[in-house]
C-alpha cells in the first residue's frame, strides 16, 4: 500500500497486513505521518512542555448524579 506524509509529501510503501495499513484503509479519517515528521513533532512537543510555557487541558471528568 503506498501511503504520502501529510507533512513533507514523501510517499512510502507499507505491508498491506500492517495494523497500520489496515488502520487507513478501515478508517479514511486517519492521515499517515513519516518516521522522520513523527519524531520531529515528539521531539519539539517535548521541548515546549520543558520549557513551561505549555499547557496541556485534559477533559474534565462529569459527575453525573444520576
Amino acid at each position: 500500500m503506498k501511503v504520502q506524509c501529510v507533512m513533507c509529501d514523501i510517499v512510502e510503501e507499507l505491508n498491506d497486513n500492517s495494523f497500520e495499513a489496515k488502520r487507513l484503509r478501515n478508517r479514511p479519517i486517519h492521515t499517515y505521518m513519516c518516521r522522520e515528521c513523527d519524531q520531529r513533532i515528539a521531539k519539539n512537543t517535548q521541548k515546549h512542555l520543558d520549557s513551561g510555557n505549555f499547557v496541556l487541558y485534559q477533559n474534565k471528568p462529569q459527575d453525573d448524579d444520576w
